[in-house]
Protein backbone atom coordinates (compact mmCIF):
# COMPACT_ATOMS: atom_id res chain seq x y z
CA UNK A 1 0.00 0.00 0.00
CA UNK A 2 1.47 3.35 -1.02
CA UNK A 3 1.49 6.05 1.66
CA UNK A 4 1.09 9.62 0.45
CA UNK A 5 3.03 12.27 2.36
CA UNK A 6 1.48 15.73 2.55
CA UNK A 7 3.70 18.64 1.65
CA UNK A 8 4.60 21.09 4.41
CA UNK A 9 2.51 24.26 4.33
CA UNK A 10 5.60 26.37 3.64
CA UNK A 11 6.14 24.37 0.42
CA UNK A 12 2.57 23.81 -0.73
CA UNK A 13 1.71 27.50 -0.20
CA UNK A 14 4.87 28.94 -1.75
CA UNK A 15 3.87 31.71 -4.20
CA UNK A 16 4.27 30.77 -7.85
CA UNK A 17 3.51 34.17 -9.38
CA UNK A 18 4.13 37.80 -8.49
CA UNK A 19 0.42 38.27 -7.75
CA UNK A 20 0.61 35.63 -5.01
CA UNK A 21 3.52 37.31 -3.23
CA UNK A 22 2.61 38.91 0.08
CA UNK A 23 4.16 41.95 1.72
CA UNK A 24 6.74 42.80 -0.97
CA UNK A 25 4.74 45.12 -3.21
CA UNK A 26 7.65 47.52 -3.71
CA UNK A 27 9.80 44.73 -5.19
CA UNK A 28 6.98 43.25 -7.27
CA UNK A 29 6.16 46.64 -8.78
CA UNK A 30 9.74 47.31 -9.86
CA UNK A 31 10.30 43.84 -11.32
CA UNK A 32 6.98 43.61 -13.18
CA UNK A 33 7.51 47.05 -14.75
CA UNK A 34 11.01 46.02 -15.88
CA UNK A 35 9.71 42.76 -17.39
CA UNK A 36 6.76 44.45 -19.14
CA UNK A 37 9.00 47.15 -20.61
CA UNK A 38 11.85 44.79 -21.49
CA UNK A 39 14.33 46.91 -19.53
CA UNK A 40 16.20 44.16 -17.70
CA UNK A 41 19.34 44.40 -15.65
CA UNK A 42 21.79 41.53 -15.72
CA UNK A 43 22.12 41.10 -11.94
CA UNK A 44 19.77 41.54 -9.00
CA UNK A 45 20.51 41.37 -5.28
CA UNK A 46 17.70 40.50 -2.85
CA UNK A 47 18.39 41.18 0.82
CA UNK A 48 16.28 40.47 3.90
CA UNK A 49 15.85 38.15 6.86
CA UNK A 50 15.00 34.47 6.49
CA UNK A 51 11.61 33.49 5.15
CA UNK A 52 10.57 36.74 3.47
CA UNK A 53 10.68 35.50 -0.14
CA UNK A 54 14.19 35.90 -1.58
CA UNK A 55 14.40 32.42 -3.15
CA UNK A 56 10.71 32.49 -4.09
CA UNK A 57 11.13 35.74 -6.05
CA UNK A 58 14.19 34.26 -7.73
CA UNK A 59 12.17 31.29 -9.02
CA UNK A 60 9.32 33.51 -10.19
CA UNK A 61 11.87 35.69 -12.02
CA UNK A 62 13.36 32.60 -13.68
CA UNK A 63 9.88 31.59 -14.88
CA UNK A 64 9.09 35.13 -16.07
CA UNK A 65 12.32 35.23 -18.11
CA UNK A 66 11.81 31.79 -19.67
CA UNK A 67 8.01 31.41 -19.95
CA UNK A 68 6.81 30.46 -23.43
CA UNK A 69 3.08 30.41 -22.68
CA UNK A 70 0.66 27.46 -22.85
CA UNK A 71 0.97 27.32 -26.64
CA UNK A 72 4.76 27.54 -26.65
CA UNK A 73 4.89 30.85 -28.54
CA UNK A 74 4.74 33.26 -25.63
CA UNK A 75 7.36 35.87 -24.81
CA UNK A 76 9.03 37.04 -21.62
CA UNK A 77 6.28 38.18 -19.24
CA UNK A 78 5.60 39.46 -15.73
CA UNK A 79 2.79 36.89 -15.48
CA UNK A 80 4.31 33.43 -16.10
CA UNK A 81 1.70 30.92 -17.18
CA UNK A 82 2.76 28.07 -14.91
CA UNK A 83 1.80 25.57 -17.65
CA UNK A 84 4.62 25.67 -20.17
CA UNK A 85 7.57 23.25 -19.83
CA UNK A 86 9.88 25.98 -18.45
CA UNK A 87 7.43 27.06 -15.72
CA UNK A 88 6.55 23.51 -14.71
CA UNK A 89 10.17 22.36 -14.61
CA UNK A 90 11.29 25.37 -12.55
CA UNK A 91 8.46 24.69 -10.07
CA UNK A 92 9.55 21.05 -9.92
CA UNK A 93 13.22 22.04 -9.46
CA UNK A 94 14.57 20.33 -12.58
CA UNK A 95 14.96 23.11 -15.16
CA UNK A 96 18.52 22.75 -16.41
CA UNK A 97 18.94 26.46 -17.19
CA UNK A 98 17.98 27.57 -13.68
CA UNK A 99 20.83 26.84 -11.28
CA UNK A 100 20.53 27.44 -7.54
CA UNK A 101 23.82 27.48 -5.63
CA UNK A 102 24.21 27.67 -1.86
CA UNK A 103 27.25 29.82 -1.15
CA UNK A 104 27.36 28.56 2.44
CA UNK A 105 28.56 25.16 1.21
CA UNK A 106 30.09 26.22 -2.13
CA UNK A 107 32.02 29.29 -1.15
CA UNK A 108 35.45 28.79 -2.66
CA UNK A 109 37.01 30.26 -5.78
CA UNK A 110 36.99 26.84 -7.49
CA UNK A 111 33.21 26.54 -7.07
CA UNK A 112 32.65 29.98 -8.58
CA UNK A 113 35.14 29.33 -11.39
CA UNK A 114 33.26 26.15 -12.37
CA UNK A 115 29.94 28.02 -12.37
CA UNK A 116 31.29 30.87 -14.50
CA UNK A 117 32.87 28.45 -16.96
CA UNK A 118 29.46 26.89 -17.64
CA UNK A 119 27.89 30.35 -17.98
CA UNK A 120 29.74 30.85 -21.25
CA UNK A 121 27.59 28.19 -22.95
CA UNK A 122 24.18 28.96 -24.41
CA UNK A 123 21.03 27.81 -22.57
CA UNK A 124 19.97 24.22 -23.25
CA UNK A 125 16.20 24.69 -23.24
CA UNK A 126 15.38 28.16 -22.00
CA UNK A 127 15.64 31.74 -23.16
CA UNK A 128 18.09 32.65 -20.37
CA UNK A 129 20.44 30.88 -18.04
CA UNK A 130 19.56 32.10 -14.55
CA UNK A 131 22.08 31.63 -11.74
CA UNK A 132 20.75 32.08 -8.23
CA UNK A 133 23.46 32.27 -5.53
CA UNK A 134 21.94 32.08 -2.07
CA UNK A 135 23.68 33.47 1.05
CA UNK A 136 26.18 35.10 -1.30
CA UNK A 137 27.86 36.92 1.59
CA UNK A 138 29.46 33.56 2.55
CA UNK A 139 31.74 33.57 -0.52
CA UNK A 140 35.45 34.07 0.06
CA UNK A 141 37.19 37.23 -1.10
CA UNK A 142 38.91 35.28 -3.88
CA UNK A 143 35.54 33.96 -5.04
CA UNK A 144 34.10 37.48 -5.11
CA UNK A 145 37.09 38.68 -7.13
CA UNK A 146 36.57 35.85 -9.62
CA UNK A 147 32.95 36.99 -10.11
CA UNK A 148 33.64 40.65 -10.74
CA UNK A 149 34.30 40.67 -14.49
CA UNK A 150 31.53 38.24 -15.39
CA UNK A 151 29.05 39.98 -13.09
CA UNK A 152 29.80 43.32 -14.74
CA UNK A 153 29.64 42.11 -18.35
CA UNK A 154 27.91 38.72 -18.44
CA UNK A 155 26.93 37.00 -21.71
CA UNK A 156 23.60 38.18 -23.12
CA UNK A 157 21.92 34.88 -22.23
CA UNK A 158 22.92 34.94 -18.52
CA UNK A 159 21.15 36.56 -15.58
CA UNK A 160 22.46 36.56 -12.00
CA UNK A 161 20.26 36.65 -8.92
CA UNK A 162 22.05 37.01 -5.59
CA UNK A 163 20.39 36.63 -2.18
CA UNK A 164 21.69 37.36 1.29
CA UNK A 165 20.63 37.91 4.88
CA UNK A 166 23.75 39.99 5.56
CA UNK A 167 24.45 42.54 2.78
CA UNK A 168 27.05 44.37 4.90
CA UNK A 169 29.48 41.51 4.25
CA UNK A 170 29.29 41.85 0.47
CA UNK A 171 32.10 43.91 -1.12
CA UNK A 172 31.00 47.26 -2.55
CA UNK A 173 32.49 46.21 -5.90
CA UNK A 174 29.80 43.51 -6.09
CA UNK A 175 27.01 45.75 -4.76
CA UNK A 176 27.74 48.39 -7.40
CA UNK A 177 27.15 45.84 -10.17
CA UNK A 178 23.67 44.78 -8.98
CA UNK A 179 20.21 46.23 -8.65
CA UNK A 180 19.50 45.89 -4.93
CA UNK A 181 16.08 45.20 -3.40
CA UNK A 182 15.53 45.02 0.34
CA UNK A 183 12.70 42.67 1.24
CA UNK A 184 10.62 43.69 4.25
CA UNK A 185 9.77 41.63 7.29
CA UNK A 186 6.14 40.58 7.42
CA UNK A 187 3.99 42.53 9.91
CA UNK A 188 1.88 40.47 12.32
CA UNK A 189 -1.54 41.50 10.86
CA UNK A 190 -0.44 40.47 7.36
CA UNK A 191 0.79 37.07 8.59
CA UNK A 192 -2.47 36.51 10.49
CA UNK A 193 -4.51 37.37 7.40
CA UNK A 194 -2.54 34.89 5.31
CA UNK A 195 -2.74 32.13 7.93
CA UNK A 196 -6.52 32.58 8.06
CA UNK A 197 -6.66 32.04 4.30
CA UNK A 198 -4.38 29.00 4.48
CA UNK A 199 -6.23 27.26 7.33
CA UNK A 200 -9.61 27.95 5.74
CA UNK A 201 -8.39 26.30 2.54
CA UNK A 202 -6.88 23.40 4.53
CA UNK A 203 -10.21 23.03 6.43
CA UNK A 204 -8.55 23.43 9.85
CA UNK A 205 -10.46 25.12 12.69
CA UNK A 206 -8.59 27.85 14.54
CA UNK A 207 -8.80 30.74 16.97
CA UNK A 208 -7.67 34.13 15.66
CA UNK A 209 -5.71 34.78 18.85
CA UNK A 210 -3.79 31.55 18.24
CA UNK A 211 -2.76 32.86 14.82
CA UNK A 212 -1.63 36.14 16.41
CA UNK A 213 0.62 34.20 18.77
CA UNK A 214 2.06 32.20 15.85
CA UNK A 215 2.58 35.35 13.77
CA UNK A 216 4.38 37.07 16.63
CA UNK A 217 6.62 34.03 17.19
CA UNK A 218 7.54 33.99 13.47
CA UNK A 219 9.30 37.37 13.90
CA UNK A 220 8.55 38.68 10.43
CA UNK A 221 9.11 35.42 8.51
CA UNK A 222 6.16 34.03 6.55
CA UNK A 223 7.96 30.73 6.09
CA UNK A 224 8.49 30.39 9.83
CA UNK A 225 4.84 31.26 10.42
CA UNK A 226 3.70 28.47 8.09
CA UNK A 227 6.13 25.99 9.63
CA UNK A 228 4.92 26.87 13.14
CA UNK A 229 1.33 26.52 11.94
CA UNK A 230 2.15 23.04 10.64
CA UNK A 231 3.55 22.20 14.06
CA UNK A 232 0.51 23.70 15.82
CA UNK A 233 -1.90 21.60 13.72
CA UNK A 234 -0.05 18.43 14.73
CA UNK A 235 0.23 19.54 18.36
CA UNK A 236 -3.42 20.47 18.74
CA UNK A 237 -4.69 17.37 16.90
CA UNK A 238 -7.82 19.34 16.11
CA UNK A 239 -8.71 22.99 16.49
CA UNK A 240 -5.69 25.30 16.69
CA UNK A 241 -6.40 27.18 19.92
CA UNK A 242 -4.49 29.93 21.69
CA UNK A 243 -3.96 27.66 24.70
CA UNK A 244 -2.48 24.83 22.59
CA UNK A 245 -0.22 27.22 20.66
CA UNK A 246 1.07 28.85 23.84
CA UNK A 247 1.66 25.40 25.31
CA UNK A 248 3.59 24.37 22.19
CA UNK A 249 5.71 27.53 22.12
CA UNK A 250 6.09 27.94 25.87
CA UNK A 251 4.92 31.53 25.57
CA UNK A 252 3.07 33.49 28.19
CA UNK A 253 -0.62 34.19 28.40
CA UNK A 254 -1.18 37.95 28.42
CA UNK A 255 -3.18 37.49 31.63
CA UNK A 256 0.07 36.74 33.47
CA UNK A 257 1.65 39.93 32.18
CA UNK A 258 -1.34 42.00 33.25
CA UNK A 259 -1.25 40.38 36.70
CA UNK A 260 2.44 41.26 37.02
CA UNK A 261 1.81 44.91 36.21
CA UNK A 262 -1.19 45.04 38.53
CA UNK A 263 0.99 43.69 41.36
CA UNK A 264 3.61 46.36 40.61
CA UNK A 265 0.97 49.09 40.64
CA UNK A 266 -0.36 47.78 43.99
CA UNK A 267 3.21 47.32 45.31
CA UNK A 268 2.22 43.76 46.27
CA UNK A 269 5.50 41.83 46.47
CA UNK A 270 3.93 38.60 47.78
CA UNK A 271 1.51 38.34 44.85
CA UNK A 272 4.30 39.26 42.44
CA UNK A 273 6.43 36.31 43.57
CA UNK A 274 3.35 34.07 43.53
CA UNK A 275 2.89 34.85 39.81
CA UNK A 276 6.54 33.95 39.14
CA UNK A 277 6.13 30.65 41.04
CA UNK A 278 2.97 29.83 39.10
CA UNK A 279 4.78 30.45 35.83
CA UNK A 280 7.60 28.17 36.99
CA UNK A 281 5.15 25.39 37.80
CA UNK A 282 3.83 25.61 34.23
CA UNK A 283 7.41 25.46 32.84
CA UNK A 284 7.05 28.74 30.95
CA UNK A 285 10.01 30.37 29.24
CA UNK A 286 11.10 33.27 31.43
CA UNK A 287 13.21 34.76 28.65
CA UNK A 288 10.15 34.89 26.40
CA UNK A 289 8.17 36.23 29.35
CA UNK A 290 10.50 39.22 29.63
CA UNK A 291 10.32 39.69 25.88
CA UNK A 292 6.50 39.69 25.96
CA UNK A 293 6.46 41.96 29.01
CA UNK A 294 8.70 44.50 27.29
CA UNK A 295 6.43 44.36 24.23
CA UNK A 296 3.36 45.04 26.39
CA UNK A 297 5.12 47.92 28.19
CA UNK A 298 6.06 49.44 24.84
CA UNK A 299 2.39 49.41 23.81
CA UNK A 300 1.43 50.97 27.15
CA UNK A 301 4.05 53.71 26.76
CA UNK A 302 2.86 54.38 23.21
CA UNK A 303 -0.77 54.53 24.42
CA UNK A 304 0.19 57.16 27.00
CA UNK A 305 1.63 59.42 24.31
CA UNK A 306 -0.50 58.45 21.29
CA UNK A 307 -3.79 56.92 22.51
CA UNK A 308 -4.93 56.08 18.99
CA UNK A 309 -1.97 53.69 18.62
CA UNK A 310 -4.02 51.06 20.50
CA UNK A 311 -6.06 49.14 17.92
CA UNK A 312 -9.51 47.93 18.91
CA UNK A 313 -8.96 44.49 17.38
CA UNK A 314 -6.12 43.76 19.80
CA UNK A 315 -7.30 41.24 22.41
CA UNK A 316 -5.42 43.17 25.09
CA UNK A 317 -6.60 46.63 23.96
CA UNK A 318 -8.78 47.23 27.02
CA UNK A 319 -6.05 46.20 29.46
CA UNK A 320 -3.48 48.37 27.69
CA UNK A 321 -5.71 51.44 28.02
CA UNK A 322 -6.38 50.70 31.69
CA UNK A 323 -2.72 50.13 32.56
CA UNK A 324 -1.70 53.23 30.57
CA UNK A 325 -3.94 55.30 32.86
CA UNK A 326 -2.68 53.65 36.09
CA UNK A 327 1.06 53.70 35.39
CA UNK A 328 2.94 56.97 35.14
CA UNK A 329 4.88 57.60 31.95
CA UNK A 330 8.12 57.43 33.94
CA UNK A 331 7.17 54.06 35.46
CA UNK A 332 6.33 52.59 32.04
CA UNK A 333 9.68 53.75 30.67
CA UNK A 334 11.63 52.46 33.69
CA UNK A 335 9.89 49.06 33.73
CA UNK A 336 10.53 48.69 29.98
CA UNK A 337 14.22 49.49 30.49
CA UNK A 338 14.52 46.98 33.34
CA UNK A 339 12.89 44.17 31.32
CA UNK A 340 15.08 44.55 28.24
CA UNK A 341 18.32 44.92 30.21
CA UNK A 342 17.52 41.96 32.47
CA UNK A 343 17.11 39.36 29.70
CA UNK A 344 20.87 38.77 29.24
CA UNK A 345 21.22 38.40 33.01
CA UNK A 346 18.96 35.35 33.13
CA UNK A 347 21.87 33.14 32.03
CA UNK A 348 23.94 34.44 34.95
CA UNK A 349 21.29 33.71 37.58
CA UNK A 350 21.24 30.43 39.57
CA UNK A 351 18.23 29.52 37.41
CA UNK A 352 15.89 31.40 35.05
CA UNK A 353 13.04 31.59 37.54
CA UNK A 354 15.30 33.19 40.15
CA UNK A 355 16.56 35.70 37.59
CA UNK A 356 13.00 36.49 36.52
CA UNK A 357 11.83 36.93 40.13
CA UNK A 358 14.75 39.30 40.79
CA UNK A 359 13.76 41.34 37.75
CA UNK A 360 10.23 41.72 39.12
CA UNK A 361 11.59 42.69 42.55
CA UNK A 362 13.87 45.23 40.88
CA UNK A 363 10.84 46.85 39.23
CA UNK A 364 9.05 46.82 42.59
CA UNK A 365 12.02 48.34 44.46
CA UNK A 366 12.82 51.15 42.05
CA UNK A 367 10.64 54.09 41.14
CA UNK A 368 11.41 57.08 38.89
CA UNK A 369 13.32 59.69 40.86
CA UNK A 370 13.96 57.33 43.78
CA UNK A 371 17.72 57.59 43.36
CA UNK A 372 17.97 53.81 43.47
CA UNK A 373 16.57 53.57 46.99
CA UNK A 374 14.22 50.85 47.99
CA UNK A 375 10.45 51.01 47.83
CA UNK A 376 8.90 53.47 50.28
CA UNK A 377 8.02 52.30 53.76
CA UNK A 378 5.38 53.78 56.09
CA UNK A 379 8.03 55.98 57.74
CA UNK A 380 9.25 57.30 54.40
CA UNK A 381 6.67 58.83 52.01
CA UNK A 382 6.63 57.53 48.41
CA UNK A 383 9.24 59.14 46.22
CA UNK A 384 6.73 60.61 43.82
CA UNK A 385 5.10 62.50 46.71
CA UNK A 386 8.37 63.59 48.32
CA UNK A 387 8.75 67.25 47.57
CA UNK A 388 10.45 70.11 49.44
CA UNK A 389 8.18 71.43 52.17
CA UNK A 390 9.97 74.80 52.31
CA UNK A 391 11.63 76.52 49.39
CA UNK A 392 14.00 79.41 49.37
CA UNK A 393 12.83 82.64 47.74
CA UNK A 394 12.62 82.60 43.98
CA UNK A 395 12.04 79.68 41.60
CA UNK A 396 13.42 76.23 42.26
CA UNK A 397 16.73 75.73 40.49
CA UNK A 398 17.75 72.09 40.69
CA UNK A 399 21.16 71.65 39.00
CA UNK A 400 20.01 68.46 37.26
CA UNK A 401 17.42 70.48 35.35
CA UNK A 402 19.37 73.73 34.95
CA UNK A 403 23.18 73.19 34.76
CA UNK A 404 23.93 76.87 35.35
CA UNK A 405 21.99 76.94 38.63
CA UNK A 406 23.98 77.94 41.67
CA UNK A 407 22.05 76.36 44.53
CA UNK A 408 19.35 73.86 45.30
CA UNK A 409 17.45 73.79 48.58
CA UNK A 410 15.09 71.24 50.05
CA UNK A 411 13.57 70.48 53.41
CA UNK A 412 12.23 67.12 54.51
CA UNK A 413 8.79 66.69 56.06
CA UNK A 414 8.87 67.27 59.80
CA UNK A 415 9.29 64.05 61.83
CA UNK A 416 6.69 62.94 64.30
CA UNK A 417 9.00 63.79 67.24
CA UNK A 418 9.67 67.36 66.14
CA UNK A 419 10.61 69.57 69.06
CA UNK A 420 12.01 66.84 71.26
CA UNK A 421 15.58 67.31 70.08
CA UNK A 422 17.74 69.97 71.66
CA UNK A 423 20.37 72.14 69.93
CA UNK A 424 22.56 70.18 67.54
CA UNK A 425 26.25 70.93 67.25
CA UNK A 426 27.96 70.97 63.85
CA UNK A 427 28.28 67.26 63.04
CA UNK A 428 31.16 65.20 61.67
CA UNK A 429 29.81 65.40 58.14
CA UNK A 430 31.89 62.62 56.59
CA UNK A 431 31.10 60.18 59.39
CA UNK A 432 27.43 61.14 59.21
CA UNK A 433 27.27 60.60 55.45
CA UNK A 434 28.72 57.09 55.84
CA UNK A 435 26.11 56.02 58.38
CA UNK A 436 22.95 57.51 56.82
CA UNK A 437 20.62 54.75 55.49
CA UNK A 438 20.55 56.00 51.89
CA UNK A 439 21.40 54.14 48.71
CA UNK A 440 21.82 54.68 44.98
CA UNK A 441 22.01 58.22 43.65
CA UNK A 442 21.18 59.69 47.06
CA UNK A 443 24.21 57.94 48.56
CA UNK A 444 26.40 59.13 45.68
CA UNK A 445 25.25 62.71 46.34
CA UNK A 446 25.97 62.33 50.06
CA UNK A 447 29.48 61.02 49.38
CA UNK A 448 30.24 63.90 47.02
CA UNK A 449 29.46 66.74 49.47
CA UNK A 450 31.19 68.82 52.12
CA UNK A 451 29.43 70.72 54.90
CA UNK A 452 29.90 74.48 54.48
CA UNK A 453 27.47 75.97 57.01
CA UNK A 454 25.28 74.60 59.86
CA UNK A 455 22.64 76.85 61.45
CA UNK A 456 20.51 75.36 64.23
CA UNK A 457 17.36 77.14 65.47
CA UNK A 458 14.19 76.38 67.36
CA UNK A 459 12.34 75.55 64.15
CA UNK A 460 15.00 73.33 62.67
CA UNK A 461 18.40 73.17 61.00
CA UNK A 462 19.53 74.86 57.81
CA UNK A 463 22.61 73.16 56.35
CA UNK A 464 24.56 74.46 53.37
CA UNK A 465 26.63 71.86 51.53
CA UNK A 466 28.95 72.10 48.53
CA UNK A 467 29.37 69.50 45.78
CA UNK A 468 31.61 69.46 42.69
CA UNK A 469 29.02 67.24 40.94
CA UNK A 470 25.76 69.26 40.74
CA UNK A 471 24.28 66.74 38.31
CA UNK A 472 23.71 64.45 41.30
CA UNK A 473 21.70 67.10 43.15
CA UNK A 474 18.31 66.50 41.58
CA UNK A 475 15.31 67.82 43.47
CA UNK A 476 14.23 64.33 44.58
CA UNK A 477 17.75 63.31 45.68
CA UNK A 478 18.19 66.49 47.77
CA UNK A 479 14.74 66.00 49.31
CA UNK A 480 15.50 62.39 50.28
CA UNK A 481 18.87 63.32 51.76
CA UNK A 482 17.16 66.06 53.80
CA UNK A 483 14.55 63.52 54.87
CA UNK A 484 17.25 61.09 56.05
CA UNK A 485 18.92 63.86 58.06
CA UNK A 486 15.57 64.86 59.57
CA UNK A 487 14.92 61.28 60.69
CA UNK A 488 18.46 61.06 62.07
CA UNK A 489 18.36 64.27 64.18
CA UNK A 490 14.67 64.23 65.10
CA UNK A 491 14.04 67.76 63.87
CA UNK A 492 13.48 69.37 60.44
CA UNK A 493 16.62 69.76 58.33
CA UNK A 494 16.64 72.07 55.31
CA UNK A 495 19.42 71.52 52.79
CA UNK A 496 20.89 74.17 50.49
CA UNK A 497 23.20 72.69 47.86
CA UNK A 498 25.81 74.86 46.17
CA UNK A 499 27.96 74.00 43.21
CA UNK A 500 31.70 74.37 43.73
CA UNK A 501 34.99 72.68 44.47
CA UNK A 502 35.38 71.38 48.00
CA UNK A 503 38.28 72.56 50.13
CA UNK A 504 38.57 69.43 52.20
CA UNK A 505 37.93 65.82 51.20
CA UNK A 506 34.55 64.29 50.50
CA UNK A 507 33.78 60.69 51.44
CA UNK A 508 34.26 59.75 47.80
CA UNK A 509 37.72 61.41 47.72
CA UNK A 510 38.77 59.67 50.93
CA UNK A 511 37.61 56.31 49.61
CA UNK A 512 39.41 56.93 46.31
CA UNK A 513 42.62 57.80 48.16
CA UNK A 514 42.39 54.66 50.28
CA UNK A 515 41.83 52.56 47.16
CA UNK A 516 44.79 54.20 45.44
CA UNK A 517 47.06 53.47 48.41
CA UNK A 518 45.92 49.85 48.46
CA UNK A 519 46.56 49.54 44.73
CA UNK A 520 50.07 50.99 45.04
CA UNK A 521 50.84 48.61 47.90
CA UNK A 522 49.56 45.70 45.84
CA UNK A 523 51.71 46.74 42.87
CA UNK A 524 54.77 46.94 45.13
CA UNK A 525 54.07 43.47 46.51
CA UNK A 526 53.65 42.09 42.99
CA UNK A 527 56.88 43.77 41.83
CA UNK A 528 58.79 42.32 44.80
CA UNK A 529 57.41 38.81 44.38
CA UNK A 530 60.30 36.38 43.50
CA UNK A 531 58.11 34.35 41.15
CA UNK A 532 57.06 37.45 39.18
CA UNK A 533 60.68 38.61 39.02
CA UNK A 534 61.71 35.20 37.66
CA UNK A 535 59.02 35.38 34.96
CA UNK A 536 60.19 38.84 33.94
CA UNK A 537 63.82 37.69 33.78
CA UNK A 538 63.39 34.37 31.96
CA UNK A 539 60.42 35.05 29.70
CA UNK A 540 60.42 38.82 29.31
CA UNK A 541 57.06 39.01 31.03
CA UNK A 542 55.76 42.41 32.06
CA UNK A 543 53.08 43.47 34.51
CA UNK A 544 50.69 45.81 32.72
CA UNK A 545 50.51 49.12 34.54
CA UNK A 546 47.21 49.75 36.29
CA UNK A 547 46.07 46.13 35.91
CA UNK A 548 46.76 45.15 39.54
CA UNK A 549 43.69 45.44 41.74
CA UNK A 550 43.77 45.12 45.55
CA UNK A 551 41.52 42.51 47.13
Amino acid sequence: MEVMTALALARSWRPKTFSELIGQDHVVKALTHALDQGRLHHAWLFTGTRGVGKTTISRIMAKALNCTGPDGSGKMTSEPCGKCPACMEIDAGRFVDYIEMDAASNRGVDDIAALLEKAAYAPSNGRYKVYMIDEVHMLTNHAFNAMLKTLEEPPEHVKFILATTDPQKIPVTILSRCLQFNLKQMPVPLIVEHLEKVLAAEKVDYEVNALRVLAKAAQGSMRDALSLTDQAIAYAAGKVTEESVRGMLGTLDDAYLVRILDCLIAKDGASLLAVANEMGERSMSFSLALQDLSSLLQKIAAAQVVPESVLDDWPEAGEIRRLASQLSKEEAQLFYQITITSRPDLSLAPDEQTGFAMTLLRMLAFRPGSGGSSAPTPSAPPVNSARPANRSAGPSTAPSATPAAKTTSAAAPAPTNTGTAGPIDRPDWHGLMRQLPVRGLVQQLAHQTELQDWNDSATGVKATIVTPMPQLASESSVARLAEALTNHFGKPVKLVVEKGEVEGKTVAKVDAQIHQEKRLNAEQLIAADPFIQQLEKEFGAKVVGGSVKPL
